[in-house]
């Protein structure tokens, strides 16, 4: 008898229910404790972007500075404030009806409290021919274009239809706005200057387009990845100019210097108007 007891085999025996079965037991992982999922790593993303986004924002503010101390624009233009307005506004528009984007909506909400402030600014001190080009330009591109895209994507179209006809709306304005410092890129190589080109413009810009490049692929967005991609391709340009012409950079004053955006100028876009 006492052999047979010895003999019987672990199936046989009646189990502890203190001590699992090593063969059925799911030992818990600590790789589960490190690994970010998808939602989390959007968010990181998306929370360095806004980072970026609002050192950018904060861009004009020597200028619109210098424009209220001087209560006049000067030889200043209008239309990058407007041209940023809007981008803003198409911007929140396609964040809020497309779920998931809320780090968007908030920083081009942002975006759009930050543009009216420049362009009321702006109109208020600008000298009456100016004054009446601004209006006209807030009138087409602030007030018109997004109510025009507003009721025809809202009563014309239905479903995901809605969110890809606005979200390559938005993206086409986003990558003209990027292209925009070109114009900067052209000025630094005839001068061989990097004066209008400062570093830490040139790195928020590249490093911003980076930022929500990988949000756009963490949530799976075509339109952010195709508009922030070409921001980030850009980017690398302006800091390849930069690497090669730096040596003739001016000292600046201070981070709003580093951060004035020189194709704010007026004569940057409309230096090929005189050669002509």
């Amino acid at each position: 008898m006492v052999i047979n007891l010895v003999l019987t085999s672990a199936a046989e025996r009646p189990r502890s229910p203190m001590i699992p079965d090593s063969a059925s037991y799911e030992y818990p992982s600590c790789r589960s404790k490190f690994l970010l999922s998808m939602e989390d790593l959007s968010f990181i993303a998306g929370l360095i972007g806004n980072i970026f986004s609002i050192f950018l924002l904060l861009s004009p503010i020597k200028t619109i500075s210098q424009i209220v101390k001087h209560k006049s624009t000067e030889e200043f233009e209008s239309f990058p404030y407007v041209s940023m307005l809007l981008n803003s506004i198409m911007g929140f528009y396609y964040g809020v009806i497309r779920p998931g984007l809320y780090m968007l909506a908030i920083i081009s909400g942002l975006g759009v409290l930050f543009q009216l402030i420049y362009v009321v600014l702006f109109f208020i001190y600008a000298p009456p021919k100016i004054r009446a080009k601004t209006a006209i330009l807030i009138g087409v591109l602030n007030v018109g274009f997004p109510i025009a895209a507003f009721l025809i994507i809202q009563y014309t179209m239905h479903g995901d239809l809605q969110i890809k006809v606005l979200g390559f709306i938005r993206a086409g304005i986003s990558i003209v706005m990027c292209a925009s410092p070109l114009v900067a890129v052209k000025r630094v190589v005839m001068t061989k200057s990097v004066e209008y080109m400062p570093f830490l413009l040139s790195f928020c810009f590249f490093t911003n387009s980076v930022a929500w490049t990988c949000y756009a692929i963490f949530v799976e967005d075509l339109s952010i990845v195709a508009s922030s991609g070409t921001g980030s391709v850009l980017g690398i340009l302006q800091l390849v100019i930069y690497a090669i012409y730096w040596k003739s950079e001016t000292p600046s004053n201070s981070i709003l210097d580093e951060l004035d955006v020189g194709w704010q100028h007026k004569p940057l876009l409309n230096e090929d108007n005189q050669d002509v």
